[in-house]
C-alpha cells in the first residue's frame, strides 16, 4: 500500500489497501465507513457473542493462531495449465473451498489471516473486559472499551439519545454565520470529514520536517465523487437508493415522511455540489494538484462567508498561520453553498451527516438501516458481522497501540523480527543493484535514487515508542461516550502536532494489522506484526514461497518510493523534482506500458480497470516481485545446499517461488463490491495482480516452460524497475 494524500477510505481485507490513517495523506476515518465496509460492517441488533461450546471455531476466541502453510497445495488447481491461467492454477482450489462469508463483501487469504488475528485479540479482550483487578491502565482501557461495546442491552436502551447533544447544537444555529464554531465542536466529537470538509495535520510537502494544518475536500456520503455523476443504470439505481436511505434515516429521527423526502433531496443536492467541486481519485494521485499552501488570509479568502478564525479558535488552534488547502476549488464551492443555502438547509445537512456517522453506535433501527445501504446495497454483504468482530475492530481503531502491545508480546518474537529485517535488507540490496543496472536512467538520476533508497527507514513489527493514551478516558458501560472521547483524543492529538517537531517514529498502522505501507514523506516502509504471520510469512516453510510472498511485498513497498507518485519525493520526503527530463520521460514511457496492459482487464460486467488509478500499485507489484526474485537468488547463491533442493509437492523451487507469491492474492469478491472498488480502490483485482505480473517475467516462463503464444507469455513485456 502506498500511503499518500487524501484517498477515499476503503476498509477491506486485501493487502496494501488504503487504511484509515488520520493524517493529511488520507481522510480521517469515518466511524460509519469503518463499520460499513468489508471486515467492519455496521453494528447489528442483538446477537449472542458468548463462546458457546458448540459454536464453530471461527466463532470462538482463539488461544493460539491456526497454522496455514505459506504454500498450500490444497489451494491449487492442478487441472489448470499455469501457462494459460496461472492465477487459477495457484488459487483455483482456494476459490472453490472458500466461498465469501455472508458477513463479508469479499474474502481473501489476507481476510482469513485478519480473522485469525481478530479471534486471537478477541480472547485477550474478553479476558480483560471481565477482570477488575490486576490490569495496567492500558489493559483497563481496552478491556472496558470492549466490554461497553459488547453490551447490546445498554446500547439498545439508550436508543438515539447519543445524538441529542449534537442535534441541540445544530438546532441552535441561528444563521450560517454561526456555523464555524458549531462545526468545530462537531468535528472534535466525530472526527469525520463528512461534515463538509476534512481538517487535520500533515507534513508540509515542501519541507517534510514541518507539520502544518491541512484542509481537504469532504462532505459526501457515497464512496467516491464519481458515484454522483456516472450515468449507467446501476449507478443511477444506487443514487436513488441512497436518497431513499437518507429519507428513512430522517424518518427514524422523527421527521414526517414527506418532510424526510424533501430533506433527503436537499442533502443529495448539497453533496452533489460538493462532489462536483472535488478532484477525482486519479487527479488526487498527482501530489502537485494537492499542494496549495496559504496563510490565514489566503484561507479566509476562499470562503468569505465562513469565519475560519472562529473555527480554529473553537478547536484550540486560533494562532495557526500556515495551511495546505488540498483542493481550493472545493472550498470556493463550499463558500458559495453557504451563501446560496439558508440556515435550514445547513441544519438538515448536518443532521444527516451526524446521524450517518453515529448510526453504528446507536440502537438497532439506526444500525440496521445503515447496514442495509452501506454494506448490503453498496457492497453486496448479506448479513452483519457478529458483534465481537466489530468490537475488536473498533478497539484496534481507537486504542490500536494499547491492543498492539498485547498482540506483540504474544505473537511476534524477536527472532521473527530479525528474520523479517534480514529479508528486508536483502530486498534493499537487490534494489540497489537493480538501480545500478538500469539502462534507461542516467548516472545523475541514479545517484539521487540511491540516496533516497539508502535513506529509507525500515519499521518492522511495532513502534519503538508506544502511544500514550493517558488523556483518553474510557468508561465502563458508555460505548457511545467512549467512541466520542476516542474521536476527540485522536483529533486533538493530530492538531497538537502542528508547529511541533516531526515525530518520525510514529506509525500509521497498528501492530495487529494485516497490511503494510510505504510513506513517501516519512520515506519509510512499515510492516506491522500482523502481516508477518503464516501463511504470509511462514518460518516453517522453505525459502522460495517466503521470498515470493513476503519478499515480493517488501519489494512492493520499496518500489512505491519510485512509482509514479513516490518518485516525486526526494530522500528527505520533500515534494521535489530530482529527475532529469530525459529520465522522467523514460519512466513515463515504461509506466505507460503498464497503463495500457491493465486497461484491457475487466473488473466486473463491462467495467475495465481504471489503470491510471491503479498505476502505482501495478508498478509496485511488478517491481516488488522482481526484487523478491533477485533477493531469493542471492540467498540461494549464499547457501548452495539450498539451491539443490528436490521437488516438493511436485514443484521445483522456482515454481514454488511463484506459487508462493500468487497465493497471497487468492480471493473471491462480490460483484457489487467490485463495482465500488473499480471506482475507489487503487489496486487491481487479485487475478491481475498475479497474471498481470507473470506475463512480464521471463523467469516465470522458464520456471513453467511456457511457450510463445500462450496467455501467460507476453510478446512485449513491461518493466519499470
Amino acid at each position: 500500500m502506498h500511503m499518500l494524500l487524501a484517498q477515499p477510505v476503503v476498509w477491506q481485507d486485501a493487502p496494501f489497501i488504503v487504511l484509515p490513517i488520520p493524517e493529511h495523506r488520507m481522510r480521517p476515518v469515518r466511524l460509519a465507513l469503518l463499520l460499513a465496509f468489508a471486515g467492519f460492517t455496521s453494528f447489528a441488533g442483538a446477537q449472542d457473542a458468548s463462546p458457546a461450546a458448540a459454536a464453530p471455531a471461527a466463532e470462538r476466541p482463539a488461544t493460539q493462531f491456526p497454522y496455514t502453510p505459506g504454500l498450500d497445495v490444497n489451494s491449487m488447481d492442478r487441472n489448470a495449465d499455469p501457462c494459460v491461467d496461472f492465477y487459477q492454477y495457484a488459487c483455483g482450489g482456494w476459490m472453490k473451498n472458500n466461498p465469501i462469508p455472508a458477513d463479508q463483501a469479499r474474502w481473501s487469504v489476507y481476510g482469513k489471516l485478519a480473522l485469525d488475528n481478530r479471534r486471537y485479540l478477541w480472547g485477550i479482550l474478553e479476558d480483560l473486559s471481565k477482570r477488575t483487578e490486576g490490569r495496567t491502565p492500558n489493559q483497563q482501557k481496552i478491556g472496558d472499551y470492549f466490554g461497553a461495546c459488547m453490551d447490546e442491552k445498554a446500547i439498545e436502551a439508550r436508543g438515539a439519545a447519543p445524538l441529542a447533544p449534537y442535534f441541540d447544537q445544530i438546532a441552535a444555529l441561528g444563521s450560517n454565520r454561526d456555523l464555524p464554531r458549531v462545526l468545530a465542536r462537531l468535528k472534535l466529537a466525530l472526527n469525520d470529514p463528512g461534515l463538509f470538509f476534512g481538517f487535520t495535520s500533515g507534513q508540509d510537502f515542501a519541507d517534510s520536517s514541518r507539520v502544518i494544518a491541512f484542509a481537504s475536500a469532504g462532505g459526501i456520503g457515497l464512496p467516491d465523487r464519481d458515484a454522483y455523476f456516472k450515468t449507467d443504470a446501476k449507478s443511477k439505481d444506487v443514487r436513488a437508493k441512497y436518497v431513499a436511505h437518507i429519507a428513512r434515516t430522517f424518518t427514524l429521527l422523527g421527521d414526517a415522511p414527506a418532510v424526510a423526502q424533501r430533506n433527503a433531496a436537499r442533502v443529495m443536492q448539497m453533496e452533489t455540489a460538493l462532489a462536483k467541486a472535488s478532484l477525482s481519485a486519479v487527479q488526487k494521485r498527482d501530489p502537485y494538484k494537492l499542494f496549495h499552501k496559504v496563510d490565514a488570509k489566503g484561507l479566509q479568502a476562499l470562503t468569505p462567508g465562513f469565519d475560519w478564525h472562529a473555527y480554529l479558535d473553537e478547536t484550540g488552534q486560533a494562532d495557526l498561520a500556515s495551511f495546505n488547502v488540498t483542493e481550493p476549488a472545493f472550498f470556493k464551492a463550499f463558500g458559495t453553498m453557504l451563501k446560496k443555502n439558508d440556515v435550514a438547509a445547513t441544519r438538515t445537512y448536518l443532521r444527516w451527516q451526524v446521524a450517518r456517522s453515529m448510526s453504528p453506535v446507536l440502537a438497532s433501527q439506526f444500525d440496521n438501516e445503515h447496514f442495509d445501504f452501506f454494506s448490503k446495497t453498496l457492497r453486496g454483504v448479506q448479513q452483519q458481522q457478529p458483534r465481537w468482530k466489530r468490537c475488536v475492530g473498533l478497539v484496534d481503531h481507537q486504542l490500536g497501540e494499547a491492543l498492539g502491545q498485547e498482540f506483540v508480546s504474544r505473537a511476534f518474537s524477536p527472532e521473527l523480527k530479525e528474520k523479517s529485517l534480514h529479508m528486508t535488507r536483502q530486498i534493499e540490496e537487490a534494489m540497489k543493484k537493480d538501480i545500478d543496472e538500469l539502462d534507461w536512467m542516467s548516472a545523475e538520476t541514479k545517484q539521487q535514487a540511491q540516496t533516497k533508497l539508502a535513506a529509507i527507514v525500515n519499521k518492522i513489527g511495532y513502534p519503538d515508542k508506544w502511544r500514550d493514551y493517558a488523556a483518553y478516558d474510557v468508561k465502563p458501560g458508555d460505548f457511545a461516550g467512549n467512541v466520542e472521547r476516542g474521536n476527540r483524543f485522536d483529533m486533538q492529538r493530530q492538531l497538537a502536532k502542528i508547529g511541533k517537531p516531526l515525530d518520525r517514529s510514529e506509525w500509521g498502522m497498528t501492530p495487529p494489522t494485516v497490511n503494510a505501507y510505504f510513506d513517501p514523506q516519512m520515506n519509510d516502509i512499515n510492516f506491522p506484526a500482523g502481516v508477518l504471520q503464516p501463511p504470509l510469512f511462514d518460518p516453517k516453510m522453505d525459502d522460495a514461497p517466503n521470498y515470493g510472498n513476503t519478499g515480493g511485498t517488501i519489494g512492493h513497498e520499496l518500489t512505491h518510493a519510485f512509482d509514479d507518485e513516490g518518485r516525486q519525493f526526494d530522500a528527505n520526503g520533500n515534494l521535489k523534482d530530482w529527475w532529469t527530463k530525459k529520465d522522467a520521460k523514460a519512466f513515463e514511457e515504461r509506466a505507460q506500458c503498464i497503463v495500457d496492459q491493465y486497461a484491457q482487464y475487466t473488473v466486473v460486467d463491462d467495467i475495465k480497470i481504471n489503470s491510471k488509478l491503479t498505476l502505482g500499485e501495478d508498478v509496485a507489484d511488478l517491481g516488488g516481485l522482481i526484487l523478491g526474485w533477485m533477493a531469493w537468488q542471492t540467498e540461494m547463491a549464499s547457501m548452495p545446499q539450498k539451491a539443490q533442493q528436490p521437488l516438493r509437492d511436485g514443484l521445483t523451487p522456482e515454481q514454488r517461488f511463484f506459487v508462493g507469491y500468487a497465493q497471497w492474492a487468492c480471493e473471491n469478491d462480490r460483484p457489487e463490491n467490485l463495482r465500488v472498488s473499480a471506482m475507489t480502490d487503487p489496486h487491481s483485482p487479485g487475478r491481475y495482480r498475479v497474471n498481470g505480473l507473470v506475463v512480464n517475467m521471463p523467469q516465470f516462463q522458464q520456471a513453467f516452460q511456457c511457450k510463445a503464444g500462450q496467455p501467460m507469455v507476453k510478446e512485449k513485456r513491461c518493466r519499470v524497475w
